[in-house]
């Protein structure tokens, strides 16, 4: 299958510490990878292949991939754009566009498989970043996605919108705002003049900064406790991902123990 070349964002202003530099490199290199359809010419790429999660690599790479955990696994208290439990060993951070095809197949074939497999048990979060790359149309979806979490409505206005690959004028405000009626969304007049907001603005930013900041590239781009996976990957490949991220938490919590 031929590979389109994916959007391309310059790399954010990086920190002095020089440890955060190679974490922020790193990232970048296996993020950058993954691939989007040229929305030109039709062409579609495949998603290249997920960074490695051998479970044997040396403590100072796997402290960078957990400090890259930690600054991008939020955690927060009734976060409506999460699913699964806040202390969850296992944490899959999500950045995405709602124009994005691939972001699309991830949302209707591999995640449904993760939660029941995962989140459901207990040992995954989800957390999805709102990482706009393909203009005005989206960052209008993005905020419109927020104004449904203010209600309640994220996920389901999320799978909404992901039902099938939108673009363009099929993400007007008024196509928004039917979507989100469809979704549940109960005050309407609300969910517009939130979707238009100051904080809707803000929110999005929060989540563009931290995707620059990364090296993010290009979505769907995913971090599974601070280990880059690129692309719409196969739900083996997260799967294997996650099962290797809960053992080694599992490891670390006895570690921590025994050291007591």
């Amino acid at each position: 299958m031929p590979v389109s070349a994916s959007p391309t964002r310059k790399l954010a202003a990086i920190g002095a510490v020089v440890a955060l530099v190679v974490a922020v490199i790193a990232i970048a290199i296996a993020v950058g990878s993954s691939v989007e359809g040229d929305r030109d010419t039709g062409r579609t790429g495949a998603p290249e292949a997920a960074a490695s999660t051998d479970p044997q690599e040396d403590p100072a790479q796997q402290k960078m991939f957990d400090d890259l955990a930690k600054r991008t696994s939020r955690r927060a208290d009734g976060d409506p754009l999460a699913i699964g439990k806040k202390d969850a060993p296992v944490v899959l951070v999500e950045y995405a566009d709602y124009q994005c095809s691939f972001c699309g197949r991830f949302t209707r074939e591999t995640q449904p498989g993760l939660i029941k497999k995962f989140v459901d048990k207990g040992t995954l979060r989800i957390e999805f970043r709102n990482f706009t790359v393909f203009g005005a149309h989206s960052e209008r979806a993005a905020r419109a996605s927020w104004a449904a979490g203010r209600q309640g409505k994220f996920w389901q206005l999320h799978d909404e919108l992901y039902a099938k690959t939108r673009k363009g004028a099929a993400l007007a405000e008024d196509k928004l705002v039917d979507m989100a009626r469809e979704s549940g969304v109960d005050d309407l007049d609300k969910f517009r003049t939130d979707m238009n907001s100051k904080d809707a603005e803000r929110a999005l930013k929060k989540d563009q900064d931290e995707g620059y900041q990364l090296g993010v590239q290009s979505t769907p781009s995913f971090l599974v406790n601070g280990r880059p996976v690129a692309g719409a990957q196969p739900q083996e490949v997260f799967a294997q991902a996650i099962e290797e991220a809960a053992a080694r938490a599992k490891h670390g919590t006895a570690a921590e123990g025994a050291g007591k």
